[in-house]
C-alpha cells in the first residue's frame, strides 16, 4: 500500500472537523486544519447575538458518529453547538492536527510537481497532495446598501458581528430585516430596549418551532437506551426529508399543507387583522428560506415593539427617515440582513490547473460535480459547495455524505498510488444540466420572489434539488468513469513531455 496523501484542511466549523474526524477514523494521520480564529466552530463560534440558536432539533444535527446529550433544548443554543465542536475535536483527537489562527490566503495548483501549495494568512506555504475546502456558505455577513449608512451617530453592527460592549437595555433600537437571525434576537431585545423598532421589507412565512427543554429524566433516559435516541433522529430525518420536502415541489397538497399550517400559527399568535396583513407573504411558501418561531410573533405585539414596513429612504445620524417622511429616532441600529452567498467570494483564492482561478470560473454562477469538486481542479474537495444546501432536513447529514465521498477519493488514491484525481468537464455539465433542470420545477425558480438560493438573474446556486436519501445514493460509490485519474508514474510522464 502507497503512503497516505498529505492533505490540508481549510476551515475548522463543522465541516472541517467533519473531514478530520472521518479522516481519522480511515487511518490518515498527515493531514492540517487550518483555522483563522483562535477556536474552532465556525458560524457558531462566529454568531453570539442574543436567542441564537438552530433552527434544526438537535436529535438531526449532531453528527450520527458523534452523539451528545449535553442539550438544554430540543433546538440547541448557538453556545452548546459551539460546545459541541470543541468536545468534536477532543474526542476525535483533532487538536494535533488544529492550526488556529492560521487560516488560507491562497491556494496554488503546481502541475509541475502535483501538489497544492496553499498560502496562510500567517505568510506559511503549506503543501499537500489534496485540499479541502470547509469554508461555508453563511459567514460573509451583508450590508444593505442604503443611503447615509455610515453617518448613523450611534453604534451599528451585523448580527453575526454582535457588540456586546453595547448595553441596550433602555435604548431605542432599530433592527433592518425579519428572517432568521432577526426573528431570533428581536424577542430578546425586545425585553430590555425602551422601544424596538424592527424594519421589515418582506414579511416570511413562519412555522411553529415547538422548542422546549429537554428534561433532566429524558436525558437519563436517553443515556440508558440508545436505541431511543436513534428512534427520534429516524423518525425526525424521515419525516424533513418526505413531509416538509413538498413544500418545494409543485404539489398543490404539499404547499396548501405547509401554507396553512403558517397562516393558522399567524392567527392564533396575532389577533389584530391589520397587523396580520402586515405579516402575511403575498409568495409561495418555500420560496425563500422557511422560518420557524414561537416567539417571535408575540414579541412583535409588545407595547414597546413596533413593526415598520414603510421603506428605508435613507440612515441619518439620529436613526432612520423612511418613504413617508418620519424619522426613527434611534440609539443603536442592528443589521439584521443576512449573508453575501450568491457570488461564492469566498476568502481562499484557489487557482488550478493551467491558472484557471475558481472565482473567474465561478463568475456567472458557481458550478461543481456533487457539489464536492470541480474540473480543472486537481484533488481539490469541497464542503457544503454549491447546490448542497438545503431548505428542509439537516446540513449535517450533507456534510456527513461529502466526508464519506471525499474519503473515499482519498483512500483510492493511497491503494491505487494515485498523483491526481480531477472530475471531467463533460461530467460536470452533465451533473448541472439535469441538476437546474428539476430545481427549475421547483418554487424555489418562482419568479415571483428572490431569495439568497439564487443570483439575480434567476441561477439557483445554492439547493440541492431532492431529497436527502438521493444525495445519499448519488455519493455513495465514486463513479470513477467521471473522473480523469492519473498514477505517480502517470503524472510524471505527463509533466515530462509537456
Amino acid at each position: 500500500m502507497s503512503a497516505d496523501p498529505s492533505v490540508v484542511v481549510v476551515g475548522a466549523g463543522l465541516g472541517g472537523l467533519c473531514v478530520g474526524a472521518q479522516l481519522k477514523k480511515a487511518g490518515f494521520d498527515d493531514f492540517v486544519i487550518l483555522e483563522k480564529a483562535g477556536k474552532v466552530g465556525g458560524t457558531w463560534r462566529e454568531n453570539t447575538y442574543p436567542g441564537c440558536a438552530c433552527d434544526t432539533p438537535v436529535a438531526v444535527y449532531q453528527f450520527s458518529f458523534a452523539k451528545s446529550l449535553n442539550w438544554s433544548h430540543l433546538f440547541p443554543r448557538a453556545a452548546e453547538v459551539q460546545r459541541y465542536t470543541e468536545d468534536l475535536a477532543e474526542m476525535c483527537g483533532l487538536r494535533s492536527h488544529l492550526r488556529l489562527g492560521e487560516g488560507g490566503a491562497s491556494a496554488t495548483w503546481d502541475d509541475g510537481r502535483g501538489l497544492w501549495r496553499v498560502k496562510t494568512t500567517t505568510g506559511e506555504i503549506r503543501e499537500a497532495q489534496a485540499l479541502v475546502l470547509a469554508l461555508g456558505q453563511l459567514n460573509r455577513p451583508q450590508l444593505p446598501e442604503i443611503t447615509g449608512r455610515d453617518s448613523f451617530a450611534g453604534p451599528a453592527f451585523h448580527s453575526a458581528q454582535w457588540n456586546h460592549a453595547v448595553d441596550l437595555t433602555g435604548k431605542r433600537v432599530g433592527v433592518i430585516g425579519s428572517a432568521a437571525s432577526a426573528i431570533q434576537l428581536i424577542p430578546e431585545v425586545a425585553k430590555i430596549a425602551s422601544h424596538l423598532e424592527v424594519f421589515q421589507r418582506t414579511p416570511n412565512w413562519i412555522l411553529p418551532r415547538l422548542d422546549r427543554e429537554v428534561t433532566e429524566a429524558e436525558k437519563k433516559v436517553l443515556a440508558t437506551a440508545p436505541e431511543v435516541p436513534l428512534s427520534e433522529r429516524e423518525h425526525l430525518y424521515l419525516v424533513s426529508d418526505v413531509l416538509f420536502w413538498k413544500a418545494f415541489e409543485y404539489t398543490e397538497e404539499g404547499r396548501a399543507f405547509y401554507t396553512e399550517m403558517a397562516l393558522n400559527h399567524l392567527k392564533i399568535q396575532v389577533p389584530d387583522a391589520e397587523l396580520r396583513r402586515e405579516l402575511t407573504p403575498d409568495y409561495p411558501i418555500g420560496c425563500k428560506r422557511v422560518l420557524f418561531a414561537d416567539d417571535y410573533y408575540p414579541a412583535l405585539m409588545q407595547p414597546n415593539v413596533s413593526l415598520v414596513t414603510e421603506r428605508i429612504e435613507r440612515i441619518v445620524p439620529e436613526g432612520i427617515v423612511t418613504r413617508d417622511g418620519a424619522t426613527h429616532k434611534l440609539d443603536v441600529l442592528v443589521y439584521a440582513t443576512g449573508f453575501e452567498t450568491t457570488g461564492w467570494h469566498w476568502s481562499v483564492d484557489v487557482s488550478g490547473r493551467g491558472g484557471a482561478r475558481l472565482r473567474e470560473v465561478w463568475k456567472n454562477g458557481p458550478e461543481a460535480y456533487l457539489g464536492i469538486t470541480v474540473a480543472n481542479f486537481p484533488n481539490l474537495f469541497m464542503i457544503y459547495g454549491p447546490n448542497t444546501n438545503l431548505g428542509h432536513n439537516t446540513i449535517t447529514f450533507m456534510i456527513e455524505r461529502q466526508t464519506e465521498y471525499i474519503v473515499k477519493c482519498l483512500a483510492a488514491m493511497r491503494a491505487r498510488d494515485l498523483a491526481s484525481i480531477e472530475v471531467t468537464k463533460v461530467a460536470q455539465d452533465r451533473f448541472n444540466r439535469e441538476l437546474q433542470a428539476r430545481l427549475a420545477k421547483t418554487t424555489w425558480a418562482d419568479p415571483r420572489c428572490s431569495s439568497w438560493y439564487k443570483t439575480g438573474e434567476g441561477h439557483i446556486t445554492q439547493n440541492w434539488a431532492g431529497h436527502t436519501r438521493e444525495y445519499q445514493e448519488r455519493t455513495r460509490e465514486v463513479a470513477w468513469t467521471d473522473y480523469v485519474v492519473r498514477s505517480r508514474e502517470e503524472e510524471a510522464a505527463r509533466i515530462a513531455v509537456k
